[in-house]
């Protein structure tokens, strides 16, 4: 696992990337295109339900996904606190029961901008709560795919390449 906020310097080279938003009740869920960049809110998980790592598992293995983030609620402060204690337990089941890379990224402001996205597009209150935490998962997935994506770019600038290496 990595330090909170940023993205691993290991590139995925294939496959999805999954994003989970855990909460004491709920864990949004939301995976990204084949070509990691776009993220789409993909369903809710009951955080307290016997099965959660097969069904981690289960949605790793239908999506073909190579990564896992797991937000990370830290504090304005930068202090971990105990749902960040929880997050990072959600982290070692699903490394556990999916034998993927697991990375924990800081989920600060996720659910607000969530929240903001769903009122603005007119999504009433009542289904809203439904919505939500997989809307901030895929608001957290964004973030990482855009980070990774430019991290890539600036290794490609650092290297004096441009990705067309056989190219005249």
């Amino acid at each position: 696992m990595t330090r909170p906020g940023r993205p691993s310097s290991i590139l995925v080279d294939a496959g999805r990337v999954l994003a989970l938003d855990p909460g004491e009740r709920r864990i949004g869920v939301a995976v990204s295109d084949p070509t990691g960049t776009i993220s789409s809110p993909l369903t809710v998980l009951d955080a307290r339900a016997g099965d959660l790592a097969d069904r981690l598992r289960a949605l790793c293995d239908e999506w073909d996904v190579a990564t896992i983030v797991v937000g990370l609620p830290v504090g304005l402060n930068g202090r971990e606190g105990p749902a960040a204690a929880a997050a990072r337990r959600l982290g070692a089941v699903a490394a556990d029961a999916t034998g993927r890379q697991v990375e924990m990224l800081d989920e600060r402001y996720t659910t607000r901008m969530a929240e903001a996205a769903l009122v603005e597009g007119n999504v009433r209150r009542r289904e809203r709560r439904g919505k939500i935490d997989m809307v901030a998962a895929a608001v957290l997935l964004q973030g990482y795919l855009d980070a990774r994506r430019q991290r890539m770019r600036t290794s490609e600038e650092e290297d004096g390449s441009d990705g067309d290496r056989d190219r005249p």
